[in-house]
């Protein structure tokens, strides 16, 4: 860690020779956003907690914060950098691994690009992850909550990101050397480097098609055990009021060190949004998570996570800042995993309502 927050000092020193001959109108933009929720557990959890693989929404039967943050970002032709502070359940349950303030970092890069003719940037520091089509920002998603998958693949990432935009904007490639599976501090006693890849082709203002994956090691170097990684998804907008998202994630992780078996999981994903009037929306849901061997989701049960979700999700847009939400979801399990009333059970039922206003 000490490393990158290095690299990032001496990155803004010697980028901010640059901002003095490459400046634009208005470089520096402040913004916040924040999330307010309230959801409703039919099994009436005691401690006021969801499942323990829901980290978004994740307190139930009061109101709370999801997520609030505040942002600079400044922009030059040849260089940018975002700061961004948060508070709020997501913060608490997403970065409950990191030290000190790190738990309160949203984002910290800075990055400079490479080339006078081309979009070649190079970012180091802490930023938004490369994978999948869900981020913490809830009004940037189809629906309320975050898909199982979402929930259990990276929200962030720290490290360096090497990326490449076409001149038509229809490319989008970039590389990344990352300290680890959504983490900003390395695991202890970690030295194994992580690394990613994304690729998105965008045909069309229509068609998103996006490619993303992690290769690396989420334990200590003694009794490493290599995790390998792919999300895919595809986002096609049919018509003016009606759109879809179609993505699975697949994963394998060694069982031991140097072993040659390994454990899997997967996750197949669809939404699909109406959006009947101007100021209204519709999304629904269909999930299934399969992760026999519990190496991503641990059920604290003598059973196996494998799981259908499904929600139905309303928007209100009441200003272009301020938006209402409410959604319904449901989980089926194979298995007896969820609490419903001290006892255990294969289904799970709750409802959310949140308000986000964008500063």
């Amino acid at each position: 860690m000490k490393t990158l927050v290095l690299t990032l000092i001496l990155s803004v020193s010697t980028l901010s020779s640059f901002a003095q001959t490459d400046s634009l109108k208005n470089p520096l933009v402040v913004s916040g956003y924040i999330e307010t929720y309230y959801a409703y557990d039919f099994g009436n959890p005691s401690n006021h907690n969801s499942p323990g693989f829901m980290y978004s929404y994740n307190k139930q039967n009061e109101v709370n914060v999801n997520l609030g943050f505040i942002k600079a970002a400044y922009q030059t032709r040849n260089i940018r950098s975002n700061l961004a502070f948060m508070t709020g359940t997501y913060a608490k349950a997403n970065l409950a691994a990191e030290p000190g303030i790190l738990k309160n970092i949203f984002e910290a890069n800075a990055g400079v690009k490479l080339s006078k003719a081309k979009s070649l940037w190079l970012d180091v520091g802490v930023f938004t992850s490369h994978i999948g089509f869900e981020s913490a920002i809830g009004k940037d998603c189809w629906n309320l909550t975050r898909s199982i998958l979402a929930d259990n693949s990276p929200y962030y990432e720290s490290g360096a990101k090497l990326s490449y935009t076409s001149d038509d904007d229809k490319w989008f490639l970039s590389a990344l050397l990352l300290n680890g599976w959504q983490r900003i501090k390395r695991v202890p006693g970690n030295n194994t480097p992580s690394f990613g890849h994304q690729i998105t082709f965008r045909p069309n203002r229509k068609i998103i098609l996006n490619s993303s994956s992690f290769i690396g090691s989420d334990t200590p170097d003694h009794n490493r055990q290599m995790r390998y990684f792919h999300n895919f998804y595809g986002q096609i907008q049919l018509t003016e009021k009606f759109g879809i998202i179609l993505g699975v994630d697949i994963g394998a992780q060694q069982k031991s060190k140097g072993s040659r078996n390994y454990n899997t999981w997967y996750s197949p994903v669809l939404l699909v949004k109406y959006a009947p009037a101007e100021k209204i929306s519709i999304s629904a849901r269909a999930e299934y998570y399969s992760d026999v061997n519990e190496v991503i989701i641990n059920t604290e049960t003598s059973n196996a996570f494998q799981t259908y979700g499904y929600s139905l999700n309303l928007d209100y847009q009441i200003t272009n800042k301020f938006t209402w939400r409410f959604e319904g979801r449901g989980f089926d399990s194979k298995y007896d995993i969820f609490t419903s009333s001290n006892n255990l059970t294969n289904r799970y039922y709750s409802i959310t309502s949140a308000l986000a206003i964008s500063l």
